[in-house]
């Protein structure tokens, strides 16, 4: 069954976590899922990735390499940017969030696996910019997930001013590895649903 582009987000951005690159097989999922019901979708590598370097680049390169792409793909659909969705995996959906926090216009945000803070270390949020965040958003996370559990990850995003949807993937970790038609569905129903 062939569903309709949802009207109001015309691309999607979607960025990797921090040890990959655009092929991440989730990030390929998803754009193949969302360009079957017409929604345009740009998955990114970050320059450090691109450099073949291990070590992530520092946010604020990470963040430009979101605003340059959300523009690129804007420009190249010929709609404002408040018809792009923004997100990715981890490390890359955490960047677009700071991206949308400090200004960037967006139509939606989708966080898979949200590194609240690092492992075993809930005392190092990474929470402040959340209450920025005026654009709906969709958290798909596994209930195993040790960069935040569902309780804290629900209690974190409570400081979100814009509509916040929690997903989450039974018995799923960090990695989400074999979830990737769970992941998918519950983007697709989300964005068709906006």
């Amino acid at each position: 069954m062939s569903r309709k582009a949802p009207p109001g987000v015309a691309g999607l951005i979607l960025a990797p976590g921090a040890s990959a690159g655009r092929e991440q097989p989730s990030l390929v999922a998803i754009d193949s899922a969302l360009r079957a019901v017409g929604v345009r979708v740009e998955r990114i590598d970050f320059p450090y990735h691109l450099a073949g370097r291990r070590a992530p680049d520092r946010a604020p390169v990470l963040i430009a390499t979101v605003v340059d792409a959300a523009a690129a793909l804007a420009t190249e659909l010929g709609v404002p940017g408040t018809r792009i969705a923004l997100g990715g995996r981890s490390m890359g959906g955490r960047m677009c969030s700071m991206a949308v926090a400090e200004g960037l216009p967006a139509a939606a945000l989708v966080l898979i696996s949200y590194p609240l803070h690092p492992p075993g270390k809930p005392d190092r949020p990474r929470t402040e910019h959340l209450g920025s965040l005026g654009v709906p958003c969709l958290f798909v996370s596994g209930t195993r997930d040790a960069f935040g559990t569902p309780p804290e990850l629900e209690a974190a995003t409570r400081a979100i001013p814009g509509k916040v949807t929690h997903v989450w993937i039974e018995g799923g970790d960090h990695g989400l590895r074999g979830k990737d038609e769970q992941v998918t569905g519950a983007v697709q129903s989300w964005l068709s649903g906006l």
